[in-house]
């Protein structure tokens, strides 16, 4: 086996048979040809797997999976905000700060949750339970200010809210 086929091999071990079969049913669903229009469902995975961040190899592993070239991955890895690149908390919050959000007191919900967790934005707490991120518009605008952790939205959000918020997770 050549040294490229052998680093192919092991980049592709990196994925799991389980994020493979994910990634599978989403390449199934377009055309021949077009597997790299999974690569966003691809990276996904494998970050949910990794514990919320992808490594270099990582996204080495997707590129050869989808038979991308790597830099059309990194490009797709470092445009969304979904995406991160260095270890994260168990729950990340993301707080949109867009526009309307803005106007409706995200600086506030920011403050807030600055001095409640101890962190500013884009840093961790020191237990690596929660990890504070500042990010574009979520498209709930009309719930505004707002936040996401993992898949669920908050909105219309309070001191108070937040307060809820954080002592409900686990």
């Amino acid at each position: 086996m050549s040294q490229a086929n052998s680093e192919q091999t092991s980049l592709l071990e990196l994925i799991t048979p389980a994020a493979r079969e994910e990634i599978d049913s989403w390449v199934a669903k377009y055309p021949e040809g077009r597997q790299s229009s999974a690569v966003m469902t691809a990276l996904r995975l494998v970050q949910d797997e990794n514990g919320g961040w992808l490594t270099t190899e990582l996204m080495d592993a997707v590129a050869a999976y989808l038979d991308m070239d790597k830099i059309h991955v990194y490009e797709v890895a470092s445009f969304y905000s979904m995406y991160e690149h260095k270890p994260v908390g168990k729950h990340k919050i993301c707080v949109c700060t867009n526009i309307s959000c803005m106007v409706c007191g995200s600086g506030e919900v920011v403050k807030h949750l600055e001095n409640k967790l101890g962190v500013k934005l884009g840093e961790t707490t020191s237990d690596n339970r929660i990890t504070l991120k500042e990010v574009e518009c979520l498209g709930a605008c009309s719930g505004a200010p707002m936040l996401q952790i993992g898949e669920n939205y908050y909105e219309n959000l309070t001191a108070d809210k937040i307060d809820e918020i954080l002592d409900g997770l686990e």
